[in-house]
C-alpha cells in the first residue's frame, strides 16, 4: 500500500474518532475497522458523482450498521460531497447534518435512515428489487440505462436482527445479483465475545438462501483482496453476494482494539493519542487531514462527472433510438399523475351491494394498473385475502423482473423494509399489504418510512373484530391507537367502497408521507352521505348523515364498519326526539390538516354530547368527544365467533349506541 493510500485511510480512521471523541458521543471502532473497505468501495469500486448525489444510475451504499455513522460522513466530506469539516467536527449536535445515525435527506449523500439494526439490509434488498425490475422494462441490447449495483456494509447485530433473515432469503430467491453485501466480521457486541449469544456458520447460512460467498477471512485492511472480493462479486449477476471480513474494531487503539470498550464509546484523549502514534500520525490536531489526501480523493469527483456524463450521453441515444420508451422512462422518474388516470375508478350507490372495503384494493388498482405504470407492490402471501394483484401484470421473479406483482411470502417485516427501499430507489410506487394485525411484524419499517417521509402505501385488511372466527390472535384491538400515534403517517379507515377508493386516491396523491389504509373483511353499506366520500376523505372528517333542523342534540362520530350502525341509531334517536348529527371521521390526521372553522362546522364546539364508537382501543378518542362526551370501544381482547355475535356481545349494536347516548344527554 502506497503512502497517500495509508494516509487516507487513516484519515477515514483519525476523522471518525476524533468526531466521536469531540461529540463526547457515538461509535468510533467500526469505522476505525472498515476505514480500508470504505476506501476501496468509495474510490475503486463504486459510481457515484458526489456533486450530484440524486444522480439516477449512481450505485447505492448503504451503511446498515449505521452507528458507524462517522465511517460513512468522513467518506462523504472526504469524497468530496456537500458536507464540510464543520460538520463533522458538529457530530451529533444541534442542528448539524451530522446526526448520531445516518439520516435521509438530511445529509446529502446518506441513501435511507439506518440505526435500528438489520433495516439497512431490507431497504438494500428493496434498491436492489428496483433496480433489477427497471432494467427488466427498459434495458435494450444497446442501451443498459439502468444497470448499477446496491452495496451495504453490516455487523453482527443486523444478521442477529430477524429482518436479516427474512430480507436475504427473499433476496437469494429472487436472485439479486447487483446486490452486494460486506460483513464486518469484528466478533464485538456490546455486551462483549460475539459468540456470548451466536455462534453462526454465517456463510453456510447466506448460501443456503442462495448466495454467493466470498470469506476473506482476516484481511480487514487488504484492500487489494477487498477490492479484488468486491470485483468478483460484480461478476456475479446470478446472485446476490456476501463478502465475510474479519476486522478489529477500535483498529489501533493499543488499549481498546478487539474490545466491546471501542463499539460505543470515545477512546479517551490519552488512547486517540496512542492510537494516532501507531498510525505514525503527521498531527494531533484533532480533525487533521494531511497535505495531499484531498487531492488523492478528489479522484472519486472527476471519476464520477465522467460517469455521470457517459450515462447522460446514452440515456440521450436512448431516447433518440426509442423514443416511446424514452418518454416512458421519464413518467417512471416523475411520476406525475396523467390526465384521467382516475377515470375508470369504481363507485358505489345505496342500492349496490356493499363491498368490503378490501376489495376496492383490487378494483382501484386494476383500474389504475395500465396508467399508472410505476405502481408495483405486493401482498405477505396473503393477495388472495387482501387482493392487490394487478391482473395485467406477472409476479416479479427470478426470470420475469419486469412483473409488478411481489410474493414477499410471510415476511412482513421484510416486505415493508424493502418497500421503503425500492420507494428510496426512486422511479417506482410502492404499496405493501398484510393482515392489519401483523403491523405489529411491520412496525419497525413503518415507522422509519414515516421518518424519511416516503410515501408508500400500507394497505392493511382484516381490520377488526369484524374478522370473526379467526379470534382474537388476529383481531387488532390497540393498534389504531399505535398507529395513529405514529408521527408523519396518515391513517384512513373508510366506511365504504366509495370511501376506500377516496383512500386511494389520497394515498396516491400524497407526497410527503406513508398513508395507510386500514379495510374490512366484511361487506359495509354504501351510505347516503350529504358529501362526496372523496371530498370527506379528503378532509379526514364529514357530517355522512346530517341532523334534521332545530337544535343539534348530539354528535355521534365513527370511523370504517360503525358508520352505517351510527345511522340506524340516528334514525332511532330521532324517533326518541332527539336530533343528532353523524360524522364519518376516517382519517384524524387530515381532520387535524383542516382549518379551525372546518373543524368547527363538523364538531361545533358548544355541542357536547358526543359519542364515538370504534372497534378499537379508546386511547385518543377523548380529544374528539370531549369531557363530556363517551366512546364505545374496545379495551380487551377479541373472541373467536362470527362476527356479527361478537359485534352484539361486545356492544356495537345499533341499540347499545342509543343508550348509551341517551345516558350522556
Amino acid at each position: 500500500m502506497d503512502k497517500i493510500t495509508n494516509l487516507a485511510i487513516d484519515t477515514i480512521r483519525t476523522l471518525s474518532m476524533d468526531g466521536v471523541q469531540k461529540a463526547n458521543s457515538g461509535h468510533p471502532g467500526t469505522p476505525m475497522a472498515l476505514a480500508p473497505s470504505a476506501y476501496i468501495l468509495w474510490k475503486e469500486i463504486m459510481k457515484h458523482n458526489p456533486e450530484n448525489p440524486n444522480w439516477f444510475d449512481r450505485d447505492r451504499f448503504i451503511l446498515s450498521n449505521g452507528h458507524a455513522s462517522m465511517l460513512i460522513y468522513s467518506m462523504l466530506h472526504l469524497s468530496g460531497y456537500d458536507l464540510s469539516l464543520e460538520e463533522l467536527k458538529n457530530f451529533r449536535q444541534w442542528g448539524s447534518k451530522t446526526p448520531g445515525h445516518p439520516e435521509y435527506g438530511h445529509t446529502p449523500g446518506v441513501e435511507t435512515t439506518t440505526g435500528p439494526l438489520g433495516q439497512g439490509i431490507g431497504n438494500a434488498v428493496g434498491m436492489a428489487i428496483a433496480e433489477k425490475h427497471l432494467a427488466g422494462v427498459f434495458n435494450t441490447e444497446k442501451h443498459e440505462i439502468v444497470n448499477h449495483y446496491t452495496y451495504t456494509f453490516c455487523g453482527d447485530g443486523d444478521l442477529m436482527e430477524g429482518i436479516s433473515h427474512e430480507a436475504a432469503s427473499i433476496a437469494g430467491h429472487l436472485g439479486l445479483g447487483k446486490l452486494i453485501c460486506l460483513f464486518d466480521d469484528n466478533h464485538i457486541t456490546i455486551e462483549g465475545e460475539a459468540e456470548l449469544s451466536c455462534t453462526d456458520d454465517i456463510a453456510m447460512r447466506f448460501e443456503s438462501y442462495g448466495w454467493e460467498t466470498i470469506d476473506l477471512g482476516d484481511k480487514g485492511n487488504d484492500i487489494e483482496a477487498i477490492g479484488e472480493a468486491l470485483k468478483a462479486a460484480k461478476k456475479n449477476t446470478e446472485k446476490p453476494t456476501l463478502i465475510l471480513l474479519r476486522t478489529h474494531i477500535g483498529y489501533g487503539a493499543p488499549e481498546l482494539q478487539d474490545t466491546s470498550a471501542a463499539h460505543g464509546s470515545p477512546l479517551g484523549d490519552e488512547e486517540i493519542k496512542a492510537t494516532k502514534k501507531f498510525y505514525d500520525w503527521p498531527s494531533e490536531e484533532p480533525f487533521f487531514i494531511p497535505e495531499g489526501v484531498m487531492e488523492h480523493m478528489g479522484a472519486i469527483k472527476e471519476n464520477g462527472k465522467k460517469a455521470e456524463n457517459n450515462w447522460n450521453q446514452l440515456l440521450e441515444e436512448y431516447k433518440s433510438s426509442n423514443p416511446e420508451k424514452g418518454k416512458l422512462f421519464e413518467s417512471y422518474i416523475n411520476q406525475e399523475l396523467p390526465e384521467g388516470w382516475d377515470s375508470e375508478l369504481p363507485s358505489f350507490t345505496t342500492e349496490d351491494s356493499g363491498p368490503a372495503t378490501r376489495a376496492i384494493n383490487s378494483s382501484f388498482l386494476n383500474a389504475v394498473a395500465d396508467k399508472l405504470p410505476w405502481l408495483i407492490g405486493g401482498s405477505a402471501d396473503l393477495e388472495p385475502s387482501t387482493k392487490t394483484k394487478i391482473k395485467s401484470s406477472p409476479y416479479f421473479q427470478k426470470n420475469s423482473p419486469e412483473g409488478r406483482n411481489l410474493a414477499w411470502g410471510i415476511r412482513e417485516l421484510g416486505m415493508t423494509a424493502a418497500t421503503s427501499g425500492m420507494q428510496l430507489h426512486g422511479g417506482l410506487r410502492t404499496y405493501a399489504s398484510t393482515f392489519f394485525v401483523f403491523t405489529d411484524y411491520a412496525r419497525p419499517a413503518i415507522r422509519l418510512a414515516a421518518l424519511m417521509k416516503q410515501p408508500v402505501i400500507y394497505t392493511m385488511t382484516h381490520d377488526s373484530i369484524g374478522l370473526g372466527e379467526d379470534g382474537p390472535t388476529h383481531q387488532p384491538i390497540e393498534h389504531l391507537a399505535s398507529l395513529r400515534a405514529m408521527p408523519g403517517l396518515t391513517v384512513i379507515r373508510p366506511a365504504d367502497g366509495n370511501e376506500a377508493v377516496a383512500g386511494w386516491k389520497v394515498a396516491l396523491e400524497r407526497k410527503d408521507g406513508p398513508t395507510m389504509l386500514v379495510l374490512t373483511r366484511q361487506g359495509l353499506p354504501i351510505l347516503d352521505s350529504m358529501e362526496t366520500a372523496e371530498d370527506g376523505v379528503r378532509k379526514g372528517a364529514y357530517i355522512v348523515s346530517p341532523e334534521a333542523e332545530g337544535k343539534l342534540d348530539g354528535i355521534l362520530i365513527g370511523t370504517g364498519s360503525e358508520v352505517h350502525l351510527l345511522i340506524e341509531a340516528q334514525k332511532q334517536l330521532s324517533e326518541k326526539g332527539t336530533n343528532v348529527r353523524v360524522v364519518s371521521m376516517p382519517s384524524w390526521e387530515l381532520f387535524e390538516d383542516q382549518s379551525d372553522d372546518y373543524k368547527d362546522k363538523v364538531l361545533p364546539a358548544e355541542v357536547k354530547a358526543r359519542l364515538a364508537v370504534e372497534t378499537g382501543s379508546p386511547l385518543g378518542w377523548n380529544k374528539w368527544v370531549g369531557d363530556k362526551g363517551s366512546t364505545i370501544t374496545i379495551d380487551h381482547f377479541g373472541a373467536s365467533a362470527p362476527y356479527k355475535t361478537i359485534f352484539e356481545e361486545f356492544g356495537f349494536t345499533t341499540e347499545n349506541i342509543v343508550n348509551q347516548f341517551q345516558a350522556i344527554r
